[in-house]
């Protein structure tokens, strides 16, 4: 296997401080990566558009998680477990991985950074299971944000662990209402609105003009989000996370979230690819890889419509 050139990227003072890790492709193409909650923050396209929603009151003061962008939720999704919501790593300082074990090289220039968390002690207490979770964050050459996670069960004691996760993304959209997401069409999900009961989705495509909590169940690859606005179609593509969770919370919801604007809701959609309905279990030595990769791309119009096949083809 090619050896990795170094990593190119550039560590900076951010919010209030904390250390964040810079990635560039071009004048105006980024992505900004916090070590605290190993969070990206920032994806920028090569108009220096801001393509992640990031909350208008997002606190960057530990330990509150920091309200947008991708936060990682990892040992738990949601409250299905014991610990606090969306679990920890969110709210951990990260490190950067001086020497990651090798992923499949790149043929084209990307610039990445690989981060690690180990538990604290503090965590053993709440979670007894020692584990190393890295990440890698790339930023291709076209754009495309890639987050790839592996975890691996380290423990001493020979004892398997279980664990729900997900890259809980907030997209920056023009306007909620004219956004529809395709892809979930015919699947089943569980309604977290309705004490997670199951349905199946019996819309053409998602649109939006409530709060929505979905779980979709056995999800293919590729999801599509159209805004119609900005003619301008997120893709998200993912390996190893079978579900999708879509969430706004509107308007009455949105009152009751200290750390997001009562008008935040409008311009966001989080679509994250997870991991909850069937968690996944870990022997000692075994590792789990999770890929998300987003990209985003004009949308070509016919007859006033968004045409989802070309974006999903």
């Amino acid at each position: 296997m090619a050896t990795e050139r170094p990593s190119s990227f550039e560590l900076a003072k951010g919010i209030n401080g904390l250390d964040k890790i810079v990635l560039r492709q071009s004048r105006f193409r980024s992505a900004e990566v916090y070590l605290y909650g190993g969070h990206v923050t920032s994806w920028k396209n090569e108009n220096g558009e801001e393509l992640l929603y990031l909350s208008s009151k997002a606190i960057f003061k530990p330990p509150k998680p920091i309200r947008g962008g991708i936060p990682l939720c990892f040992p738990q999704f949601s409250n299905l477990g014991t610990l606090e919501s969306h679990g920890f790593a969110r709210n951990r300082i990260w490190e950067v991985d001086a020497s990651p074990p090798p992923l499949p090289t790149y043929s084209s220039p990307n610039a990445f950074v690989d981060l690690i968390l180990r538990p604290t002690e503090d965590d053993l207490k709440t979670w007894p299971h020692n584990f190393e979770f890295r990440m890698r964050v790339d930023l291709g050459s076209e754009g495309e944000l890639t987050l790839t996670s592996r975890i691996r069960n380290t423990s001493a004691d020979g004892k398997p662990f279980t664990f729900t996760f997900a890259y809980h993304t907030y997209f920056s959209v023009s306007d909620i209402s004219e956004v529809r997401v395709e892809g979930l069409e015919t699947l089943d999900y569980l309604d977290n609105l309705k004490n997670r009961e199951r349905f199946t989705e019996q819309g053409d495509a998602i649109t939006f003009e409530s709060e929505i909590d979905k779980i979709y169940l056995s999800t293919p690859t590729k999801i599509a989000i159209l805004d119609h606005e900005k003619k301008r179609t997120f893709v998200v593509r993912k390996d190893g996370l079978a579900d999708a969770v879509v969430w706004n919370p509107w308007d009455k919801k949105s009152k009751t979230i200290s750390d997001l604007g009562d008008e935040d809701y409008k311009h966001m959609l989080c679509v994250e690819a997870a991991a909850v309905e069937r968690p996944i279990t870990l022997k000692p030595g075994e590792e789990w890889k999770g890929r998300l990769e987003l990209s985003a791309v004009p949308s070509s119009y016919s007859s006033g419509q968004l045409d989802p096949k070309k974006v999903l083809q």
